[in-house]
Order: structure tokens, then sequence, then C-alpha cells
């Protein structure tokens, strides 16, 4: 694949570690990366993110071709996989941090984001309002490298086990024909 048929997508959906595994399994994503974004602090670290003082969420940066997987399938996994009727909170994590958020690349990012929101609000797909923010893409910063691959590289971690590993069941059992070979 070469450079200028690959598109970014930025997401946060609560602990990135969750997200990344997800999006690390879906056909036509090349590449997820776990860091920052949205926050008001220059190279922010776990700790500054984690406290809430940088302003930032955990989110995931996933490059992807999509001559493979459209920017609406990306939003599709997304909302399936995490809580978006939740404000600043997915299960026990509890913060700013972990705010539902789409961080979009471009106008048309935008608007597909906006139309997906307004499709699933119409169906009532969710018994809540759906609260994820969308905002537009500022700046992305990586976090620590042991938070790369997390889930890859920890799987038996009790973390991993009882949660991630459900979420990754879930979208195994909704995304199937998407998952990479």
């Amino acid at each position: 694949m070469s450079a200028q048929n690959k598109e970014l997508a930025t997401f946060g959906g609560g602990c990135f570690w969750c997200t990344e595994a997800i999006f690390d399994a879906l056909d036509g994503v090349e590449k997820v990366e776990s860091g920052y974004s949205g926050g008001a602090t220059a190279n922010p670290t776990y700790e500054e993110v984690c406290s809430g003082i940088s302003g930032h969420a955990e989110v995931i940066q996933i490059t992807y071709d999509p001559a493979k997987v459209k920017y609406e399938d990306l939003l599709e996994v997304f909302f399936a996989t995490h809580d978006p009727t939740t404000l600043n909170r997915q299960g026990a994590d509890v913060g700013t941090q972990y705010r539902s958020v789409i961080y979009y690349h471009n106008d048309q990012q935008k608007q597909i984001a906006n139309l997906v929101i307004d499709h699933l609000e119409k169906e009532k797909i969710f018994n809540d309002p759906i609260v994820t923010e969308v905002s537009r893409f500022d700046l992305f910063y990586i976090a620590e490298s042991y938070h790369q691959d997390y889930f890859a590289n920890n799987a038996r971690q009790p973390y991993c086990r009882a949660v991630i590993n459900p979420k990754m069941e879930k979208f195994k059992k909704l995304f199937g024909d998407r998952l990479k070979k």
C-alpha cells in the first residue's frame, strides 16, 4: 500500500488498550497506535493524562486503507464496541481521559461521523443519548512504548482477561467476517 492510499482515524473509546486490540484485528487496518489527543499539555505522560490535569483523552490513531475498509465501517466498529452514552466513563474507568470522542481529520470525516451518530440516535440503537464528542483533530502524542500492542503482549494479565477479552469476543461475534486473515 502506498502512502497516498493511507488515511488516519483517531478515536477515543475509553481505555486505549481495549480499542487498540479491536482495531488491530480489523481487516484493512494497517497500524494502530495508542496515544493522547485533545488536551492542553504538550507531550503528556500517562500519569498526567490519568490524573486528568492534561485534558487529553486516551485515543488510538488508526492508519487504514480506504480501499479495504471505509471510514463508516470504522465508526460502526467503534460504536458497537464501547458505550457512547456514558459521559467521561467506560466501565470502571472514570474521568475525562476516558471520554467517547471522534477526532476528525477532514470535513468529510466530520460529516460522516455526525451522520452516523444521527442515524444511531434516530434508530434508537442505544437506550440513552449518545454523548460522543466530535472534534477537529489537532495533535496526537504517541503513548509510552509499554502501552503499544498491550493486549497482544499481556493477554494473560488480569485486566486483559477480565475487560479486553469480553470486548474482543463481542467484536469477533459481530464482525467475524471482517477480521484480518
